[in-house]
């Protein structure tokens, strides 16, 4: 009788517990997925969010939802899920700023950067440098010798201070030892439209933005800024092929709250390299000039930590500084 007592307590107190047990605790996914882009609609990563939703989605039978919350280069959407809880649920897809920018451009921050469980690093796609034609010069070597015969001659554009064309041209400068001014835009377009028009001398653009006019002849391409040649540009050489070392590329990658399950963060991410394998993601990439990475979360924290100090460096550097 008491072994019986006994069996049923036990079985009462396993119940009890495995109704106390938090949601990620349960079969994961089994509702609804937040992916938060910390950026206004309408932009690239807004794009490649819908996409790996839709895939998801279709993945797992459960509604995947992409939710914008701008403003603060990125730092309100990234604060809302580094406080969101850790059950996989809420997720962020963020180009490089909120993970790896931001903790060296702003005094205070409300989240942790480092904090972040990792997923997957998504995409990758290389700045380029690219000059105005009538600068005059073809290759990497060729700018930096003018620069250096006549210090107060170039300008650069950039999309805004603290932003990758700033610092990766800022780091250019560092690791060629030259003079460059910026010049600071509000957004790539109209850093563009000067360019093509004369006003600024140079720039690192995003490779998608940029090669409808290098194609047409408005723009001349002197370098790419990843370690290997793109694809769209297999004739162009890498920055790193002049000045060893030298990287700048934009990505987009997938985190979670802090303290998210491995077995979640793991499972996520091998979902999101099975959906960027999928033959229409892979030729919108292809078509982007962008390239597919979907890694695990191992190799995006080993990742990210080299693009934080790569980018505090440059920043400490500079002294740039955003409020």
């Amino acid at each position: 009788m008491m072994i019986r007592h006994m069996r049923f307590s036990l079985a009462f107190l396993a119940a009890a517990i495995g109704l106390s047990l938090p949601s990620y605790a349960q079969e994961y996914p089994s509702k609804l997925i937040t992916i938060v882009v910390p950026y206004a609609p309408g932009g690239s990563t807004n794009t490649w969010a819908l996409m790996l939703a839709t895939k998801l989605r279709e993945k797992w039978g459960q509604p995947v939802i992409v939710e914008n919350r701008a403003g603060a280069n990125g730092n309100i959407g990234a604060a809302a899920v580094y406080k969101a809880e850790p059950d996989g649920y809420t997720l962020l897809l963020t180009a490089p700023g909120p993970l790896v920018i931001n903790k060296s451009l702003y005094a205070k921050l409300d989240y942790e950067p480092d904090a972040f469980a990792p997923v997957s690093l998504v995409l990758m796609a290389p700045n380029v440098l690219v000059v105005n034609p009538k600068v005059g010069v073809n290759s990497v070597k060729q700018l930096i010798a003018l620069a250096k015969s006549d210090p107060k001659r170039l300008n650069y554009a950039s999309q805004g201070s603290g932003a990758t064309s700033h610092l990766a041209t800022e780091s250019f400068k560092m690791v060629a030892g030259v003079n460059v001014t910026h010049i600071p835009y509000k957004g790539s377009g109209p850093a563009l439209v000067d360019l093509i028009g004369g006003q600024v001398d140079m720039m690192f653009a995003e490779i998608s933005t940029a090669l409808p006019f290098i194609n047409a002849g408005k723009l001349r391409v002197l370098a790419v800024g990843s370690d290997k040649r793109n694809p769209a540009l297999p004739d162009v050489p890498t920055v790193s092929e002049t000045l060893p070392g030298f990287f700048s590329a934009t990505w987009t990658g997938v985190v979670a709250p802090p303290k998210t399950p491995q077995r979640i963060t793991e499972k996520l991410s091998a979902a999101i390299a099975e959906a960027m394998k999928h033959p229409d993601v892979v030729k919108s990439a292809r078509d982007a000039s962008v390239i597919v990475i979907a890694s695990n979360p191992a190799d995006m924290a080993k990742f990210t930590k080299q693009e934080a100090e790569r980018w505090g460096r440059v920043i400490r550097a500079t002294d740039t500084k955003l409020d």
